[in-house]
């Protein structure tokens, strides 16, 4: 479809054109004219943005089955969304996780920051997870695998359809192979001298979270001749980084058993499977059962899913993070180590940094906040969309 032959929206009058000019990349269904024909525009349709006078501002994406109705794809009302396209957008995120990474298992693309809007690709090796979270990019899958064939050489391309992000878009749940054949066994990922395996069939996600890798690492400068807990461990992240690190033992406790099993198998081709133990259960009933046995470690981590998803979710999520908080506490030995990890992006950097030294006190406890981190770079953040900074990881000595 050429540029010209794009059908177009409209922002209301009263809709400042400035925020998309500048580079928000979001329009809202409540800032659009939102006639019979706009909503009757299939989903994933691309077309011109124009302001209230009818001067084009961008191309954008279109879903009017979404809440967030269109997304800029490019600022430049005749761009042309192709596969050319494409692959201009998957060089330039190429070309700079090669300047981060000196093997290809990273994050390649992180939606909006990298140009893609609600696109996520996380590559392993030749292998490669597409999670196609916008409808735009549902409707050009085959030109975007094909991109990335063209662009990375990978061989193997996946659709990840799970996450709550699809349903938003009222699209499928279905994970399938888009080009080669799905893996038969989980793949051995090499990070900060551990080794994890990545399910990227059956996982949660595409297999594996690749923003702890600083964190990870961090956390492993503390643990050498530590005894490490590792509670929401999923397939070991914090855990089997600190045993790579030099800690005496790490006990990783999980509500999956599949994704404890993952953890085994990644501490057995460390060669490091008699220092590591795995524990099944919930997180919170496990951890007060650990205080009540009197157990104590040097360093505990603690990495919870999105308690916060949202908004509506806020002062909920708070105060599970502040009862996690008040739980792992007392189970952190004297001049010991505590990590508190939130993906939630609606609790702010200050809303959860709040919650966690709540909880540490509440559990009679006190110390010093020595580290924040974040998502690693390539886990870029969008400057104008909090959503993209996402994770939060505060490391304090009590």
């Amino acid at each position: 479809m050429t540029p010209s032959s794009l059908p177009s929206i409209r922002l209301k009058p009263k809709v400042q054109a400035r925020a998309i000019r500048h580079g928000f990349p979001w329009v809202f269904d409540n800032e659009l004219v939102t006639d019979r024909r706009t909503k009757a525009l299939p989903p994933g349709t691309v077309a011109v943005l124009e302001d209230a006078e009818r001067k084009p501002l961008a191309t954008v994406a279109v879903n009017p089955k979404s809440r967030i109705m269109a997304r800029v794809l490019d600022r430049d009302p005749n761009a042309r969304i192709d596969q050319s396209w494409l692959e201009i957008r998957l060089r330039l995120a190429l070309e700079m996780r090669d300047r981060l990474f000196n093997a290809p298992f990273y994050r390649l693309v992180h939606a909006e920051a990298d140009g893609l809007p609600g696109v996520i690709i996380d590559r392993f090796d030749s292998v490669a997870v597409i999670q196609p979270n916008a409808a735009w990019a549902e409707a050009l899958l085959p030109q975007i695998a094909a991109a990335l064939v063209d662009v990375t050489g990978v061989t193997c391309v996946i659709k990840n359809a799970s996450g709550r992000a699809r349903a938003l878009e009222g699209l499928d749940d279905a994970t399938l192979a888009l080009v080669g054949d799905l893996p038969d066994s989980p793949l051995p990922v090499h990070m900060n001298g551990a080794t994890y395996m990545a399910d990227v069939t059956g996982g949660q996600k595409t297999g594996l979270f690749y923003d702890q890798r600083p964190n990870h690492a961090f956390a492993g400068t503390l643990a050498q001749g530590s005894r490490v807990l590792d509670v929401f461990s999923h397939v070991g992240g914090f855990s089997l980084a600190a045993l790579a690190a030099g800690a005496s033992e790490a006990l990783a406790v999980d509500g999956s058993q599949p994704a404890l099993d993952l953890a085994r198998d990644g501490a057995a081709r460390m060669g490091l499977w008699e220092s590591f133990t795995t524990q099944r259960g919930d997180a919170f009933e496990v951890m007060t059962a650990l205080a009540e046995q009197g157990e104590r470690f040097d360093v505990v981590i603690c990495d919870p899913p999105a308690f916060a998803p949202n908004k509506q979710a806020l002062e909920k999520g708070l105060r599970a993070y502040e009862r996690v908080a008040r739980l792992a506490a007392p189970l952190v030995a004297a001049g010991g180590y505590l990590g508190l990890c939130s993906c939630s992006h609606a609790a702010t950097l200050d809303k959860f940094r709040t919650a966690c030294t709540r909880g540490i006190g509440r559990a009679g406890r006190e110390g010093a906040l020595i580290h924040t981190g974040f998502a690693g770079p390539d886990h870029p953040l969008h400057p104008q969309l909090a959503e993209s900074g996402y994770l939060k990881s505060l490391f304090f000595r009590l």
